[in-house]
């Protein structure tokens, strides 16, 4: 037990010492090293939520669908991706693609493709689930795939499309989430410890108006469109009747289309993506509660998940220690490890500052 503890320090010893010696650095762009070490930025979570049903509604489904294939196309794995649809346009007997959802009328990606993960399906998606699954209070039972596992240093995208008006967005067509109970939500995630920062996005009618009440910190939120405003569609494909994709959604993907991982775009330029002849609607973006300047955000801090990477190009040798030597300098200063000047560091295998 001794010796194979003293090989795991000398070996952490040696790596370290080998790394301060031969290590590249492959950043993220110079300008926002500051920026991402200041938000303590550490994982990337996503709600993506379609909250309306029937085939009239097409698309709402893909609208949210086009966002969960950028987000993982940046990084975000399908285990920190919570998708809500409330209704399966895929098997819809009214479609004449069945298994397929398209966003443009040319039917150029099927965005309902065999990656897809759908966690809550149909009437799952509720107000209760949806509010459960923010504040971490799910049922007992609930599978793991279905849980909001965020953490103090969690960055957390919310996407919501749908019907709303002024200070309600409905689900199922049948109820109705609160701007109140939103702020109310997201409040106790903050008291919580469940975000670091959080993107809040909506693309519906009067969709500003679902903002109006957040008073916790570190969010930035942008609509599809102010108080009094329709959010409106973007084309319709005559071979199945119905209309394909919003047009906010549609402007926001053909702006995260361009982006890579390792792009310099920002978050400063994605609250402009669709001005007001494109949308016919104006964009409303709430600034107020982030301290951080959205110029010197990138946009992966939100929609990929991307970290600065420490890249080794040169061999690491590793070198063990003569094993007598070391069990002697261990002799009575077991508990000391600092005298031996062993600088051992260990991350922490769960975030215990989210738990107190």
């Amino acid at each position: 037990m001794l010796i194979h503890l003293k090989i795991c320090l000398i070996v952490s010893l040696a790596v370290s010492q080998s790394y301060s010696e031969q290590r590249t650095y492959s950043p993220l762009p110079a300008k926002y090293v500051d920026s991402v070490q200041r938000s303590k930025h550490t994982n990337n979570w996503a709600v993506l939520v379609d909250a309306s049903r029937f085939w009239f509604n097409y698309r709402h489904i893909a609208n949210v669908l086009s966002i969960y294939r950028s987000v993982k196309r940046l990084g975000i794995p399908d285990s920190q991706i919570v998708l809500m649809i409330a209704d399966d346009m895929a098997c819809n007997p009214r479609n004449p693609r069945p298994g397929q959802v398209y966003n443009n009328a040319k039917q150029h990606i099927n965005v309902y493709g065999d990656d897809v993960e759908v966690d809550y399906r149909g009437y799952e998606v509720t107000v209760e689930n949806f509010v459960r699954l923010l504040t971490g209070r799910t049922q007992n039972g609930t599978a793991r795939s279905k849980k909001l596992l965020t953490d103090a240093g969690s960055n957390v995208l919310i996407y919501l499309t749908g019907h709303g008006g002024d200070g309600f967005l409905k689900f199922q067509d049948s109820e109705e989430i609160t701007n109140q109970e939103l702020a109310d939500a997201v409040e106790q995630m903050w008291e919580k410890k469940r975000y670091n920062e959080l993107l809040f996005m909506v693309d519906t009618c009067q969709a500003a108006s679902l903002y109006e009440k957040f008073t916790s910190p570190n969010i930035l939120a942008v609509a599809s469109s102010l108080v009094g405003e329709d959010s409106l569609s973007h084309h319709v494909d005559s071979s199945i009747g119905v209309y394909m994709i919003d047009r906010y959604t549609y402007y926001a993907l053909e702006f995260l289309e361009r982006v890579q991982p390792n792009g310099d775009e920002t978050m400063a330029e994605f609250l402009k993506v669709c001005p007001k002849h494109a949308c016919i609607s104006t964009v409303g973006v709430r600034k107020d509660l982030y301290k951080r300047d959205p110029s010197e955000v990138p946009i992966t801090d939100f929609f990929g998940s991307i970290r600065p990477t420490e890249i080794i190009t040169g061999r690491v040798n590793i070198t063990l220690a003569d094993e007598e030597d070391f069990i002697k300098g261990m002799e009575g200063k077991r508990n000391s490890y600092n005298e031996l000047n062993l600088r051992l560091k260990m991350d922490k295998q769960f975030p215990m500052e989210a738990f107190l």
